[in-house]
């Protein structure tokens, strides 16, 4: 409403009189953003025949979901780990399960202390076969307290992730399903 206001050059309550004039409905601002961020509609596609394998992909990602997942945010479904193979299996079920967008698909990379990141970014596009430009910013996470574990992954821990509310939500409630059907 506030850029159909600008646009017109009028005010947001004019908007409003008129919408409601008329049983326009408005959406929220959640529904707004959404569309304004994905204009040409979602940039996933989920595919609704699967064959054996693809059965087994969407298992397999629905328990390394489960167990290594980020389900702290509402908008991100995002996999870390400091294996590349499990990171390989989330990314075939966001490509041939979610039929995400490539260039939707980000990477982050957390390197400790005692690693470089360059030789990191260098090992994870090789293993993810991916260009070393798809890694955002690096971190590096300084010594952390005094303890003794010595087996810190020497290429850090990467970060794979599509942020979409909707896509999100579809996981979850088949995480959900699963939970439920497997309730003794």
């Amino acid at each position: 409403m506030a850029e159909i206001s600008s646009i017109l050059k009028c005010s947001n309550h004019k908007i409003v009189y008129w919408m409601d004039k008329y049983n326009i409905k408005r959406r929220n601002r959640s529904e707004a953003s959404y569309i304004k961020q994905n204009p040409n509609g979602d940039p996933f596609k989920i595919k609704q025949k699967l064959n054996d394998r693809e059965t087994f992909l969407l298992g397999l990602t629905l328990g390394i979901y489960w167990g290594e997942g980020n389900k702290s945010t509402p908008h991100s479904l995002s996999v870390t780990n400091t294996d590349s193979g499990l990171l390989r299996t989330y990314i075939r079920f966001l490509i041939d399960i979610c039929q995400v967008k490539l260039d939707k698909i980000k990477y982050y990379l957390i390197c400790f202390n005692d690693s470089d990141p360059e030789q990191a970014k260098a090992y994870w596009s090789q293993e993810l076969r991916i260009s070393p430009s798809k890694f955002g910013k690096i971190v590096q996470i300084s010594p952390q307290g005094k303890g003794t574990y010595k087996k810190k992954s020497k290429y850090g821990v990467c970060s794979v992730a599509v942020s979409n509310i909707k896509l999100k939500k579809w996981f979850m409630e088949k995480i959900n399903e699963q939970r439920h059907a497997w309730v003794v």
